[in-house]
């Protein structure tokens, strides 16, 4: 049984996710990643990962879709290390169309991987950390859980939950040493927001460029794209005892968006 801290980050072989699941190991906790395939290629990533950064890195399938598979993920994290000390759910896609023109498939979709799924995981996760005598929830909201933007519904509607679960589990676990907070990023240029820009082109009838600029950057105020490395040291920060007493709320890293 490994004497480091464990962490677990959905959806964390690309991304953000990924960002935080190497910030993790360079200061030295277990790492489990995660996706929803199960291929070489996904477990020569945890392999590279404990290579570089000299820790212990595993990869655990999981369709966070499924409920049996999101807690069976943080089962298996405890059986690989022993404890699960910090829980970061990632995991999330995106679609983007008018609500009487949303696809009913993609909008369960979008609930089931952005929402329910850190239900399934934070409701696996916290008897392992109180066992532990402690823990840290971390969940990557964005600025879409504190305000909306069109063409959205589903990915603002489960961001928002996020941010009703974060303040929920909070209160519930106040006195266990277990805090839950949000991370609200805005818009970072990982490979979920890449692909949004056709969707973007298509439902504003502009190119490319335009998109990114009047769209995507508009409410942004420092007209910059978030990068994933400052995303991770938000998400290491409040997995360390300084943040102790950060509970139940969110810190944004969205360029000043939410703050008009």
């Amino acid at each position: 049984m490994s004497t480091r801290k464990t962490a677990i980050v959905t959806g964390s072989t690309s991304g953000i996710g990924l960002a935080i699941a190497e910030a993790f190991a360079r200061q030295g906790m277990n790492v489990v990643i995660n996706s929803f395939s199960d291929t070489p290629a996904d477990h020569a990533l945890a392999e590279k990962l404990s290579r570089e950064q000299k820790a212990e890195v595993v990869y655990v399938q999981a369709d966070m879709s499924k409920a049996a598979e999101c807690r069976a993920l943080v089962a298996k994290a405890e059986k690989e290390f022993g404890s699960v000390d910090i829980l970061v759910n990632n995991a999330g896609i995106q679609h983007v169309a008018p609500v009487e023109e949303f696809p009913i498939d993609k909008w369960d979709a979008i609930i089931a991987i952005n929402l329910t799924s850190a239900f399934h995981t934070i409701a696996a996760a916290i008897p392992l950390m109180k066992k532990s005598g402690g823990g840290r929830i971390i969940n990557v909201a964005s600025a879409h859980g504190l305000v909306a933007s069109p063409y959205k519904s589903a990915y603002v509607s489960a961001k928002h939950g996020i941010m009703g679960l974060t303040k929920t589990v909070a209160l519930e676990v106040a006195r266990e040493s277990i805090t839950c907070n949000a991370i609200c990023p805005g818009y970072v240029l990982t490979p979920l927001v890449e692909a949004q820009i056709p969707d973007q082109m298509k439902a504003h009838d502009m190119d490319r460029d335009t998109v990114v600029r009047e769209v995507m950057l508009d409410r942004q105020p420092t007209k910059e794209f978030v990068t994933v490395e400052q995303v991770a040291a938000t998400a290491v920060f409040l997995a360390s005892p300084a943040a102790a007493q950060i509970n139940g709320t969110n810190i944004s890293v969205d360029g000043g968006w939410t703050a008009q």
